[in-house]
């Protein structure tokens, strides 16, 4: 039987397309479609393999599961706190949602559809890990903090959200709620 928890959207966020940063900008609202957020870096149906898609040659054309970065407030709190540090913002990760509310956010497991009352809708790709990308952009913000962008690696490990991609078109805005249906989970027996 599968489990629905109830949650909200406490941000949206787009990352331009242009720019060295990976930082992403707040939106009043955003209107998604099959290939994302329209015009943001992690937009489109297919992407080309990298690190985290070893088992292909580096740059093969692949379908893309990581259209939308989804992060937990509370999980980047408590990240923020093991770090020493008042804050970790979800823009400084490029994240294109910040939702609150749902428990173990990271630990969702792929196949988790999120319903948002604007019709769309998402799909649990995988967890996102924590990089040093995102920790150097931390940095950039606690420059009197030396090594926090390598602490990032190890304390936002599990904490630092999922990527999803569309399966409905609509709209997200901030401040409306979000559900989340968890697919009944089996363990895998191996051999």
């Amino acid at each position: 039987m599968s489990l629905t928890i109830e949650g909200g959207v406490r941000g949206v966020y787009f990352v331009p397309i242009a720019g060295e940063t990976i930082e992403s900008l707040a939106l009043e609202a955003a209107q998604v479609t099959l290939e994302g957020f329209p015009g943001d870096r992690h937009a489109g149906t297919t992407m080309r393999s990298d690190s985290r898609t070893s088992f292909y040659p580096r740059g093969t054309t692949i379908r893309n599961g990581r259209q939308v970065s989804i992060v937990s407030v509370e999980e980047l709190a408590q990240a923020a706190h093991s770090m020493g540090i008042d804050e970790i913002r979800p823009e400084w990760l490029g994240a294109n949602l910040a939702l609150g509310g749902i428990p173990h956010l990271t630990q969702l497991p792929p196949g988790t559809r999120l319903f948002f009352p604007g019709e769309a809708v998402l799909i649990v790709q995988a967890e996102n890990g924590p990089c040093l990308t995102a920790g150097r952009a931390i940095q950039s913000h606690f420059p009197d903090r030396p090594g926090l962008d390598a602490r990032f690696l190890v304390q936002a490990l599990h904490l630092r959200g999922v990527v999803a991609c569309v399966e409905r078109p609509g709209t997200i805005r901030p401040g409306e709620g979000v559900r989340a249906l968890v697919p009944d989970q089996v363990l895998y027996p191996g051999n």
